[in-house]
């Protein structure tokens, strides 16, 4: 856009191409937050404001399906929820709403559906929640003053356990209830019994093995 023009004016010209009635660009200023800076000039807007104005151009033809790259980047932490409210209100009026985005809590938090493509592969289609459910696992988390009194029972007891950086140790397949009760039948203090559900990020480079790809770009690097 051209950065002396003001942000009406912006939204003016894009309508007048595209024969979009001139009322509607007040409409879609109001809708992004943008009203009262409508005639500010586009090249003084920080990064979220433009980020705004861009979100409004994508708006002005009242489309029924919206694709959106990035959409809360430069957004503070107001603009993202506001982004987020903005995304699921268009979807609810019966619009398909796409965006991209490497912020995984935030996909988590707003889309209904995921679509992943690795290296021009489609590896996913399907909801966020059974994405997670298929690729990570949630488990048990145990902090206990005497972690290897408790390992010593998990042991006896037949389940394995991990060790956390923080030194708790992580349970995988067996729910908590019964990991208290072993620990409470061997005397063993408990500072914490809680499950640990996996995130979407987890999730994520479970599949893809992004993290397993850096390390080893890492110690390529390192070579």
């Amino acid at each position: 856009m051209y950065r002396g023009r003001s942000a009406f004016d912006h939204l003016l010209w894009l309508a007048r191409a595209n024969r979009v009635p001139r009322a509607r660009v007040g409409e879609v200023l109001e809708t992004v937050g943008l009203g009262d800076a409508a005639r500010g000039r586009a090249g003084t807007f920080s990064l979220g404001m433009t980020q705004r104005l861009g979100i409004a151009a994508a708006l002005l033809g009242d489309p029924p399906v919206l694709l959106l790259d990035e959409p809360v980047n430069g957004l503070d932490p107001e603009g993202v929820l506001w982004i987020r409210g903005l995304l699921k209100t268009l979807a609810a009026e019966g619009r398909t709403v796409f965006f991209s985005s490497h912020l995984m809590g935030e996909t988590a938090l707003t889309a209904e559906r995921l679509v992943v493509i690795g290296q021009g592969r489609l590896l996913a289609d399907t909801t966020v929640r059974r994405f997670v459910e298929d690729n990570a696992r949630s488990h048990v988390r145990l902090r206990t003053p005497e972690p290897g009194r408790m390992r010593e029972a998990l042991v006896r007891a037949g389940i394995q356990a991990g060790t956390a950086e923080d030194g708790s140790l992580e349970v995988h397949g067996v729910e908590a209830a019964r990991l208290g009760e072993l620990a409470a039948a061997n005397g063993v203090t408990l500072h914490e019994v809680s499950t640990q559900s996996p995130s979407l990020e987890e999730a994520f480079m479970r599949l893809t093995g992004a993290g397993d790809d850096a390390a080893h770009r890492e110690r390529s690097g390192r070579r």
